[in-house]
């Protein structure tokens, strides 16, 4: 089985960053598949445009823009691409890195699919970091990370622990595509008193309902914004905003950058298909 080497990712990498234990590489993939492999470092991979499917010893996700890996660099995995230009950003950690800020090593173990729309707004934060301060940027990519793993391990302790049933429902029901939620349709479909769920949702989500379902919006609408063929104003309609004014507010309330800003971070690599 293949080894794949720091910094090295099945395609045209079009960015590569060094840093103190940590390998910033910015991908276009080319190969339609990639056989069993796994990696020397764990890593992140945020797909940026484009999709693939992803396939371990335990799960096959299917992932598309807006997608969030985590592996342990043990775990053997293969991909297929999909028929359409595919991009990712990934971040590869070194065991000094863990050792220098003393994260703890169970916080590496196994690889997830990572659905929290907070630690995906870090992590584009993470890539806005790395095209905006280049090497320069190893604090600001040492907190976020940092962050990240936090509550990465938070999660798992949580999904080990006892959870109401209620809130894989409402998780599923905040991510599909509807935008028309409110706090007493949401409490009918899981069967719990609204009250109840404002004050118990931010125990389990991190934040509260509203700030939940505005990130998603925005996460959906970051995987719309590659797409140079579609205006700002009809991605703020097809993700659930009011109007344009209203997604460039969320949005840089979440990014610290406007929309059209994100979207010239990605052309600065060129970025797949255009």
């Amino acid at each position: 089985m293949n080894r794949s080497e720091r910094g090295f990712f099945y395609g045209n990498t079009t960015e590569l960053i060094q840093m103190d234990g940590i390998t910033l590489t910015d991908t276009e993939y080319s190969a339609p598949r990639v056989d069993w492999h796994f990696h020397k470092d764990d890593y992140f991979t945020f797909l940026l445009e484009g999709g693939m499917r992803e396939i371990n010893k335990k799960e096959t996700y299917e992932c598309v823009a807006g997608d969030l890996l985590f592996h342990n660099w043990q775990d053997a995995h293969y991909n297929i691409a999909a028929d359409r230009p595919t991009r990712g950003f990934h971040v590869e950690l070194q065991d000094s890195w863990y050792e220098r800020l003393d994260i703890p090593a169970n916080l590496k173990e196994g690889s997830i699919r990572v659905s929290s729309p907070l630690i995906k707004t870090m992590m584009y934060n993470l890539f806005k970091e790395m095209k905006l301060a280049g090497p320069a940027g190893q604090l600001g990519v040492d907190a976020l990370l940092a962050q990240i793993l936090a509550m990465l391990g938070q999660i798992r302790e949580e999904r080990d622990g006892s959870r109401p049933t209620w809130v894989k429902r409402v998780r599923e029901l905040l991510h599909d595509g509807k935008d028309d939620w409110n706090l007493v349709r949401i409490a009918r479909e899981v069967n719990i008193h609204p009250v109840h769920l404002s004050r118990e949702f931010p125990k389990h989500f991190h934040t509260n309902l509203g700030d939940y379902l505005r990130m998603v919006k925005v996460q959906r609408s970051i995987a719309l914004l590659p797409d140079r063929r579609r205006s700002l104003t009809d991605i703020a309609l097809e993700c659930g905003f009011a109007d344009q004014s209203h997604y460039i507010r969320s949005f840089k309330a979440y990014q610290q950058i406007t929309p059209l800003d994100y979207r010239n971070l990605l052309k600065q690599a060129g970025g797949a298909g255009c």
